[in-house]
Protein backbone atom coordinates (compact mmCIF):
# COMPACT_ATOMS: atom_id res chain seq x y z
CA UNK A 1 0.00 0.00 0.00
CA UNK A 2 0.74 3.53 -1.05
CA UNK A 3 0.73 6.91 0.74
CA UNK A 4 -0.05 10.16 -0.75
CA UNK A 5 2.34 11.36 -3.45
CA UNK A 6 1.18 15.08 -3.08
CA UNK A 7 -0.26 16.25 0.28
CA UNK A 8 -0.58 19.25 2.66
CA UNK A 9 -1.44 20.25 6.26
CA UNK A 10 -4.84 21.80 6.90
CA UNK A 11 -8.44 21.24 5.08
CA UNK A 12 -8.80 18.62 2.03
CA UNK A 13 -12.53 19.37 1.70
CA UNK A 14 -15.09 22.49 2.01
CA UNK A 15 -16.34 23.12 5.39
CA UNK A 16 -19.30 21.63 7.31
CA UNK A 17 -22.04 22.60 9.61
CA UNK A 18 -21.62 20.21 12.64
CA UNK A 19 -24.83 17.73 12.65
CA UNK A 20 -27.86 19.61 14.94
CA UNK A 21 -26.69 23.02 14.39
CA UNK A 22 -28.44 25.41 12.00
CA UNK A 23 -27.47 25.18 8.58
CA UNK A 24 -25.63 28.38 6.86
CA UNK A 25 -26.58 28.21 3.41
CA UNK A 26 -24.13 29.12 0.90
CA UNK A 27 -21.38 28.97 3.53
CA UNK A 28 -21.41 25.78 4.92
CA UNK A 29 -22.57 22.68 3.49
CA UNK A 30 -24.98 20.24 5.46
CA UNK A 31 -24.08 17.07 7.12
CA UNK A 32 -25.03 15.26 3.82
CA UNK A 33 -23.09 17.48 1.57
CA UNK A 34 -19.93 17.36 3.92
CA UNK A 35 -20.33 13.26 3.98
CA UNK A 36 -20.77 13.08 0.55
CA UNK A 37 -17.87 15.20 -0.34
CA UNK A 38 -15.47 13.30 1.55
CA UNK A 39 -16.64 10.36 -0.01
CA UNK A 40 -15.85 11.93 -3.77
CA UNK A 41 -12.11 13.08 -1.85
CA UNK A 42 -11.26 9.75 -1.43
CA UNK A 43 -12.65 8.54 -4.94
CA UNK A 44 -10.39 11.43 -6.22
CA UNK A 45 -7.24 9.89 -4.55
CA UNK A 46 -7.55 6.67 -5.41
CA UNK A 47 -10.53 4.88 -4.03
CA UNK A 48 -11.83 2.27 -6.53
CA UNK A 49 -15.55 1.46 -5.81
CA UNK A 50 -17.79 -1.25 -6.98
CA UNK A 51 -20.63 -0.76 -9.98
CA UNK A 52 -22.92 -0.76 -7.22
CA UNK A 53 -20.50 1.43 -4.94
CA UNK A 54 -20.76 3.99 -7.95
CA UNK A 55 -24.40 3.65 -8.37
CA UNK A 56 -25.02 4.76 -4.94
CA UNK A 57 -23.02 7.39 -5.33
CA UNK A 58 -24.66 8.89 -8.18
CA UNK A 59 -27.80 8.19 -6.31
CA UNK A 60 -26.79 10.62 -3.81
CA UNK A 61 -25.20 13.25 -6.42
CA UNK A 62 -28.78 13.71 -8.01
CA UNK A 63 -30.21 14.27 -4.50
CA UNK A 64 -27.45 16.55 -3.08
CA UNK A 65 -26.08 18.22 -5.92
CA UNK A 66 -29.17 18.68 -8.59
CA UNK A 67 -26.77 21.17 -10.57
CA UNK A 68 -23.63 22.86 -10.84
CA UNK A 69 -24.96 26.44 -9.74
CA UNK A 70 -26.70 24.95 -6.46
CA UNK A 71 -26.34 27.01 -3.36
CA UNK A 72 -24.36 24.95 -0.99
CA UNK A 73 -25.63 23.82 2.64
CA UNK A 74 -29.37 23.71 1.99
CA UNK A 75 -29.43 19.45 0.73
CA UNK A 76 -29.91 16.83 2.57
CA UNK A 77 -30.96 13.00 1.79
CA UNK A 78 -34.60 12.36 2.33
CA UNK A 79 -34.70 8.59 3.51
CA UNK A 80 -33.19 8.67 6.74
CA UNK A 81 -31.90 5.22 5.92
CA UNK A 82 -30.06 7.04 2.74
CA UNK A 83 -28.34 8.99 4.98
CA UNK A 84 -27.14 6.72 7.29
CA UNK A 85 -25.60 4.78 4.22
CA UNK A 86 -23.84 7.27 3.84
CA UNK A 87 -22.32 7.77 6.82
CA UNK A 88 -21.16 4.82 6.48
CA UNK A 89 -20.09 4.95 2.83
CA UNK A 90 -17.82 7.82 4.87
CA UNK A 91 -16.22 5.94 7.66
CA UNK A 92 -15.43 3.48 5.17
CA UNK A 93 -13.73 6.40 2.93
CA UNK A 94 -11.88 7.90 6.20
CA UNK A 95 -10.71 4.44 6.92
CA UNK A 96 -9.06 4.46 3.33
CA UNK A 97 -7.69 7.88 3.87
CA UNK A 98 -6.16 6.77 6.91
CA UNK A 99 -4.16 3.68 5.60
CA UNK A 100 -2.34 6.56 3.55
CA UNK A 101 -2.03 9.39 5.42
CA UNK A 102 1.56 9.82 5.32
CA UNK A 103 4.19 9.06 8.07
CA UNK A 104 4.08 11.49 10.88
CA UNK A 105 0.22 13.36 9.86
CA UNK A 106 -3.12 11.77 10.18
CA UNK A 107 -6.69 12.64 8.33
CA UNK A 108 -9.17 13.90 10.98
CA UNK A 109 -12.68 14.43 10.20
CA UNK A 110 -14.71 17.41 12.06
CA UNK A 111 -16.48 20.39 10.02
CA UNK A 112 -14.54 19.05 7.13
CA UNK A 113 -11.40 16.93 6.38
CA UNK A 114 -8.12 17.56 7.85
CA UNK A 115 -4.01 16.37 7.60
CA UNK A 116 -2.42 17.25 10.51
CA UNK A 117 1.03 16.10 12.14
CA UNK A 118 1.28 13.91 14.91
CA UNK A 119 3.07 16.04 17.90
CA UNK A 120 4.00 12.70 20.06
CA UNK A 121 7.74 14.28 20.41
CA UNK A 122 8.54 10.40 21.32
CA UNK A 123 7.00 8.93 18.36
CA UNK A 124 9.54 6.93 15.89
CA UNK A 125 9.07 10.07 13.08
CA UNK A 126 8.09 13.21 13.83
CA UNK A 127 7.87 15.66 11.32
CA UNK A 128 9.00 19.10 10.77
CA UNK A 129 4.99 20.32 10.36
CA UNK A 130 4.66 19.01 14.07
CA UNK A 131 7.93 20.79 15.58
CA UNK A 132 6.93 24.08 13.72
CA UNK A 133 3.19 23.97 15.08
CA UNK A 134 4.54 23.21 18.49
CA UNK A 135 7.06 26.10 18.27
CA UNK A 136 4.01 28.11 17.14
CA UNK A 137 1.99 27.16 20.31
CA UNK A 138 4.26 27.83 22.76
CA UNK A 139 4.19 31.44 20.61
CA UNK A 140 7.43 31.52 19.01
CA UNK A 141 7.34 31.17 14.88
CA UNK A 142 10.95 31.18 13.57
CA UNK A 143 12.40 32.42 10.38
CA UNK A 144 13.44 29.10 8.95
CA UNK A 145 10.28 27.55 9.36
CA UNK A 146 8.41 27.46 5.95
CA UNK A 147 11.22 26.47 4.12
CA UNK A 148 12.15 23.55 6.66
CA UNK A 149 9.00 22.48 6.38
CA UNK A 150 8.74 22.72 2.41
CA UNK A 151 8.39 19.73 -0.55
CA UNK A 152 10.33 19.58 -3.39
CA UNK A 153 8.45 19.38 -6.97
CA UNK A 154 9.23 20.27 -10.22
CA UNK A 155 7.63 22.77 -12.75
CA UNK A 156 8.17 24.20 -16.00
CA UNK A 157 10.77 26.78 -14.83
CA UNK A 158 12.73 23.92 -12.67
CA UNK A 159 12.16 22.51 -9.56
CA UNK A 160 11.17 24.46 -6.25
CA UNK A 161 10.53 23.88 -2.56
CA UNK A 162 7.62 25.17 -1.17
CA UNK A 163 4.07 24.14 0.21
CA UNK A 164 0.69 23.82 -1.59
CA UNK A 165 0.11 27.78 -1.90
CA UNK A 166 3.61 28.79 -2.14
CA UNK A 167 7.28 28.29 -3.79
CA UNK A 168 9.64 29.15 -0.74
CA UNK A 169 12.80 28.75 -2.75
CA UNK A 170 13.63 27.88 -6.53
CA UNK A 171 13.88 27.44 -9.33
CA UNK A 172 16.60 24.91 -9.25
CA UNK A 173 18.33 23.14 -11.97
CA UNK A 174 17.82 19.71 -9.99
CA UNK A 175 15.96 18.18 -7.33
CA UNK A 176 18.89 17.73 -5.71
CA UNK A 177 19.28 21.32 -5.25
CA UNK A 178 16.11 22.33 -4.10
CA UNK A 179 16.29 19.23 -1.38
CA UNK A 180 19.80 20.95 -0.24
CA UNK A 181 17.66 23.79 0.24
CA UNK A 182 15.31 22.46 2.35
CA UNK A 183 18.27 20.29 4.28
CA UNK A 184 19.91 23.60 4.83
CA UNK A 185 16.72 25.13 6.28
CA UNK A 186 16.34 22.16 8.48
CA UNK A 187 19.79 22.90 10.16
CA UNK A 188 18.69 26.66 10.66
CA UNK A 189 15.27 25.43 12.06
CA UNK A 190 16.92 23.08 14.68
CA UNK A 191 19.61 26.33 15.92
CA UNK A 192 16.89 28.50 16.14
CA UNK A 193 14.83 26.15 18.30
CA UNK A 194 17.56 26.02 20.71
CA UNK A 195 18.12 29.77 20.36
CA UNK A 196 14.45 30.14 21.34
CA UNK A 197 14.45 27.75 24.61
CA UNK A 198 13.06 24.99 22.76
CA UNK A 199 15.56 22.18 22.66
CA UNK A 200 13.56 19.58 23.54
CA UNK A 201 11.68 20.21 19.74
CA UNK A 202 15.56 20.55 18.50
CA UNK A 203 16.49 17.24 19.82
CA UNK A 204 13.65 15.49 17.26
CA UNK A 205 15.79 16.54 14.44
CA UNK A 206 17.47 12.88 13.92
CA UNK A 207 14.01 11.73 13.19
CA UNK A 208 12.87 13.98 11.15
CA UNK A 209 11.72 12.42 7.45
CA UNK A 210 13.78 12.63 4.46
CA UNK A 211 12.80 15.67 2.43
CA UNK A 212 9.93 14.58 0.09
CA UNK A 213 10.77 14.80 -3.48
CA UNK A 214 7.70 14.67 -6.38
CA UNK A 215 9.39 13.24 -9.42
CA UNK A 216 7.29 13.37 -12.98
CA UNK A 217 6.37 10.07 -12.28
CA UNK A 218 4.37 11.57 -9.29
CA UNK A 219 2.92 14.08 -10.98
CA UNK A 220 1.71 12.03 -13.98
CA UNK A 221 -0.36 10.11 -11.07
CA UNK A 222 -1.75 12.69 -9.37
CA UNK A 223 -2.81 15.05 -12.08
Amino acid sequence: MTTLERWHVGPWTTHGTPPGEPFEPGRRRTPDELNFDVVGLARILGRRLSGREELQVRLWQNELRPTHTRLCGVHTLADPENSEQLRTAVLEALAWLAERAPAGYEFVYTDAVYLRPLTDLSAEVVTVDAVVQLAAERGDALPADRLAASQVRRSAAGWFAGDAVCNWSGPYPSAEEAADAVRAARVELANQLVEAGHADLAATASRWPEVHVEDQADQAATK
